[in-house]
């Protein structure tokens, strides 16, 4: 088996595929390292295939931004695979003045970022989508919004890293990282294989942070389980991806005619899991239908199909860490992505790429740094 490389990348999600593809693109010799037994069975197929700007925090505002006018559109036709990318728009719904102020201050911040973004009322609101509730007072509007399949994407992403050279070892999970000469340079496995490379990207979801700690880098993150529904097949009704102001459900109906839905019941924090497995809950499937209807009454009669869920690593600020770290050479993080992984996938993994080759890159990342987190004490 092949053990060493330029660069190793840890986890094989749609951020460490991305990666992967972009440096082997760029001849570069990669080996990804992933802890399950199937690729990308984490959150980055387990989620609800948002591609947005909208409801970010300015610091993400500008890479968002330019993948979605430089990536996502062309991308299908890069990675030879449908993947499903849809830019019909996203509305962030409210039901009362406190929402809205929500969703203003929102869209303010995104405006100021050179985000296309506006406030529209309850009429325009039905205008744009006639299927949503009367009870809906208001909703940013971002037309640039979209969704796409997140298994597809992922999957794609491995399967043209793969054509160019990438391997993919799975069941491989990463215990520590060891040092030489003050570098990153060996990943140590938990079958006590051996990986060595320059360049050792770690991009495994909340498992990066006990990783990281084993070369004295802390993160401050927590891990948070989110779970989604699949109806039967619907006729077509909107192609534009749904989220609401305090961010209880977020959702679009996909290419074949399902709605894909996500949302919580506030407990998911007070849940217990049976060794952190993928576990859904009669509890959450039947809140996020309540929800649902709230929003979406045009739905009320449809059949859910099943159900699923999946990890998030969240972050303390609840915005992404990417970068190289100074402690560390050789080492460069990207984590804690807080549930908005899949839509930034691909531009991050191009900038992973970027920053092993000490590549220019199209956006400022200085405040995504692993060391931005003070104490307030």
């Amino acid at each position: 088996m092949k053990r060493t490389a330029d660069v190793i990348v840890i986890g094989a999600g749609i951020i460490g595929n991305a990666a992967a593809y972009y440096l082997a693109k760029k001849k570069m010799d990669v080996i990804v390292l992933e802890a399950g037994d199937s690729i990308g069975c984490g959150g980055s197929s387990r989620n609800g295939g948002g591609v947005r700007q909208s409801g970010r925090d300015p610091r993400e505002l500008p890479y968002a931004i330019y993948g979605i006018q430089h990536i996502w559109p062309t991308l299908s036709e890069e990675l030879g695979t449908d993947v499903e990318y849809h830019q019909g728009g996203n509305l962030r719904l409210g039901l009362n003045e406190e929402h809205l102020k929500i969703l203003q201050n929102f869209a303010k911040k995104a405006q100021n970022c050179g985000l296309d973004v506006k406030m529209v009322d309850g009429r325009e609101v039905r205008e744009i989508c006639p299927y949503l509730s009367e009870e809906i007072v208001g909703a940013s509007w971002c037309p640039t919004d979209g969704h796409a399949n997140p298994m597809k994407t992922t999957l794609a992403y491995y399967k043209r890293a793969r054509e160019l050279g990438a391997v993919f070892v799975t069941g491989e999970a990463v215990l520590s990282i060891k040092k030489i000469a003050g570098r990153a340079r060996k990943a140590i496995t938990v079958n006590g294989n051996v990986y060595e490379a320059d360049h050792i990207i770690l991009a495994a979801g909340y498992e990066s942070r006990a990783i990281a700690q084993t070369v004295g880098i802390d993160i401050p993150m927590s891990r948070y389980y989110e779970e989604c529904l699949v109806t039967e097949m619907q006729p077509p009704m909107f192609d534009i991806m749904l989220g609401v102001a305090t961010a209880e459900i977020y959702g679009h109906q996909c290419e074949h005619g399902s709605f894909v839905f996500g949302s919580g019941t506030g407990l998911e924090r007070t849940f217990e899991f049976d060794n952190m497995r993928n576990k859904c809950r009669a509890l959450n499937a039947s809140a996020n239908c309540r929800v649902i209807m709230k929003y979406v009454p045009s739905l009320k009669d449809a059949k859910v199909v099943r159900v699923w869920g999946g990890w998030m690593d969240i972050a303390q600020d609840m915005v992404a860490v990417i970068g190289k770290t100074d402690e560390v050479p050789g080492l460069i993080l990207a984590c804690g992505m807080s549930g908005h992984g899949f839509g930034t996938g691909p531009i991050v993994g191009l900038m992973l790429s970027q920053l092993v080759l000490d590549e220019e890159l199209p956006c400022d990342i200085s405040q995504l740094r692993y060391d931005r987190f003070k104490s307030d004490r």
